[in-house]
């Protein structure tokens, strides 16, 4: 902190005070406390000259760490922010979503962002596991039947209980599907769901528009029909079958649909649209509406290229 305070000190500093403050600012991080290390975080936040080896530093630390430096500091330039976004994980890039003055460029990077841990679903058990378990069973093998126990009983409980099996296995294929079964598979990233509650926030139903569009991996044009139901059910069940939360999106649904923010008992009009929905039918819905869009959008964006060249559309 001596160090950092000493620099803040500098009203315009040089190349070599710059230099000097990263050679000695590093070192002196690596070796302190937690504390410590967030009080010269949020300091620096506040600088208007850091030094770019240090602003990506300081960047790339732990989410605990970098936040608010992600957050406000003015020394990030666009670069810097989709390096990180893209190198550090959802987090860093959820943070970075949260700053006041994201330009289009680093705003079209988010969007296109992928984080694979955040579109895995809880995963089925394997073969393996299930040869595993059964192995198991035939090397303990089963408790020895008693000579009263008849023939006919032990295959009645067989039976029953090889049914139940087969029973629990199709529900958990059901809640659990498997990573090549496309339906209802489709989920938010943590950077994508914080992009449209932010374009929901400012009202920017065109960039909305392309960030679900990119969220859905359709066309523009399925989100912006989405969208112009101006009862907010379409957009209530698309958010609903791509998973965001359920505060989150009765927000975005209010932000855009004023009339649901009116109250229906003891919720808002948006929090019980939301609540009548079922979650597997709002997936499957959605994917019928994602699978008609990609047998349409092609003649579609055909038929709209002039429009779409004169207002930059994306689609």
């Amino acid at each position: 902190m001596a160090t950092v305070t000493n620099f803040e000190t500098i009203s315009h500093p040089s190349k070599t005070d710059l230099r000097q403050f990263a050679e000695l600012f590093m070192p002196l991080f690596n070796a302190s406390t937690d504390e410590a290390k967030r009080e010269a975080i949020a300091a620096l936040s506040q600088h208007p000259a850091v030094p770019s080896a240090v602003t990506f530093f300081i960047a790339c630390q732990p989410i605990s760490l970098a936040a608010p430096f992600l957050i406000s500091s003015k020394c990030l330039d666009d670069d810097t922010l989709i390096t990180v976004a893209r190198t550090q994980g959802a987090a860093h890039a959820r943070a970075i979503v949260r700053r006041e003055d994201l330009s289009p460029t680093v705003i079209d990077a988010l969007v296109g962002l992928r984080h694979a841990e955040d579109l895995k679903r809880p995963e089925e058990p394997t073969p393996k596991t299930e040869i595993e378990t059964e192995t198991q069973a035939a090397a303990t093998g089963p408790a020895e039947p008693q000579p009263e126990v008849e023939t006919d009983k032990l295959a009645a409980a067989s039976a029953l209980e090889e049914d139940m099996r087969q029973r629990i296995k199709q529900m958990a294929r059901h809640l659990h599907r498997p990573e090549t079964d496309t339906l209802g598979l489709r989920r938010l990233t943590e950077v994508q769901e914080a992009l449209l509650v932010r374009f929901a926030r400012e009202r920017n139903a065109r960039q909305f528009a392309v960030a679900l569009a990119d969220s859905l991996s359709s066309s523009y044009w399925l989100s912006e029909r989405i969208m112009l139901d101006i009862s907010g059910a379409q957009l209530a069940t698309t958010l609903t079958g791509l998973g965001m939360e359920f505060s989150e999106a009765a927000f975005v649904l209010q932000c855009f649909y004023p009339h649901l923010s009116a109250a229906e008992g003891d919720m808002s009009r948006a929090e019980a649209l939301l609540d009548r929905l079922n979650i597997i039918e709002s997936e499957e819905r959605l994917e019928s509406w994602r699978r008609a869009d990609s047998y349409t959008h092609g003649r579609e964006r055909k038929a709209h290229a002039p429009a779409a060249q004169k207002t930059g559309t994306r689609g």
